[in-house]
């Protein structure tokens, strides 16, 4: 794996990526034709895999699935699901990519959504999230 230099601006929060998806697509693309599971996130980054690699410094859009509530369900409101981001791709850890999912992580660039943002700094102000490391 890449030795790479914390640069962060913000505290990123470990989430449990079974039930972490995200779903891409290029911006040259009208649909989600990619789909992936979070390991953390922060309100300007986030960490993950899919199954096809992304060449760095791509521009993508991202849809993130929001963790569920202190219940275990999603957001009753369909809407809030989900946030969606344009963001790019930071970095991609070349020596899993023969063996399995393509770990990468993306810089946002834009929240494409009014509130977006806002909602997921709150769902990470709950405490029952860790921060990762």
């Amino acid at each position: 794996m890449q030795n790479h230099i914390n640069r962060r601006k913000h505290d990123r929060f470990t989430l449990s990526p079974m039930y972490s998806r995200v779903t891409m697509r290029m911006l040259d693309q009208d649909e989600f034709h990619f789909e992936g599971h979070a390991y953390d996130i922060s309100e300007s980054g986030l960490k993950f895999e899919m199954d096809r690699p992304v060449e760095v410094g791509s521009n993508v859009m991202l849809r993130i699935d929001l963790p569920l509530d202190i219940h275990g369900l999603p957001p009753t409101d369909s809407k809030n699901r989900y946030i969606e981001v344009l963001a790019r791709i930071a970095w991609l850890d070349e020596e899993d990519i023969e063996v399995g999912p393509a770990k990468m992580a993306a810089e946002f660039t834009r929240f494409v959504h009014f509130g977006d943002k806002e909602r997921l700094i709150a769902t990470f102000c709950t405490g029952r999230y860790m921060r990762a490391a």
